[in-house]
């Protein structure tokens, strides 16, 4: 799953419609070139990917209408099956861990999405993802609690004891989440007198 596509998609419907130059600049106020690895360049690829898939569709705009201070007069907004992919992909996000290196930037590229979520929602995806954090951690440790006789030069253990630091740190930061989750911190989408998460709140 591209942090990408999941980002891109997720701002568009956050405005409701957004051209190119409003997703580039949103995404990048966020740092996400940073933090999710996503290049400038590959925002606009995947507007124009996934309007030929028809995930998005372009919509003209009058002058004046948004913000066209840079060179698009095309906006874009989901199309329902845009909904469906961002909603999988936002579950997707939050509830599957593996050891890709691209697993850290789909979980959070799905973070600034929580609230779209019920929080009933939100809580169960992540105690999925933990449930495979503590598949994968005793994995790791089962590798390091062996007699290391593989044939590996005995070096080798030190990947193992740093795969287990890391799964230690993701589970303590995910079992946290959920725990604020669970006692009302944030707001979701089906809190009291909230709007939020709904397409087009940015407006």
């Amino acid at each position: 799953m591209s942090a990408t596509r999941l980002l891109v998609l997720g701002v568009v419907r956050m405005y409701g419609r957004a051209h190119g130059y409003q997703v580039r600049r949103e995404l990048l106020t966020w740092s996400a070139d940073k933090w999710a690895n996503v290049a400038p360049g590959s925002i606009y690829h995947a507007l124009k990917k996934m309007t030929r898939e028809k995930l998005l569709e372009e919509v003209p705009t009058e002058d004046g209408e948004g913000d066209t201070r840079g060179p698009d007069r095309t906006a874009y907004q989901l199309t329902p099956d845009g909904e469906t992919e961002f909603q999988v992909l936002l579950a997707k996000g939050l509830s599957e861990s593996d050891e890709s290196p691209q697993n850290f930037y789909r979980l959070v590229a799905a973070i600034p999405f929580l609230p779209v979520l019920p929080r009933a929602r939100a809580i169960s995806l992540l105690q999925h993802q933990l449930t495979q954090l503590r598949g994968r951690r005793a994995n790791a440790q089962d590798m390091l609690d062996r007699d290391m006789s593989w044939g590996e030069p005995a070096h080798v253990a030190e990947l193992y004891r740093l795969w287990v630091t890391m799964i230690d740190g993701m589970l303590s930061w995910v079992e946290g989440l959920v725990s604020r989750l669970e006692t009302g911190e944030y707001v979701l989408a089906d809190d009291p007198g909230t709007a939020f998460g709904e397409p087009g709140s940015a407006h």
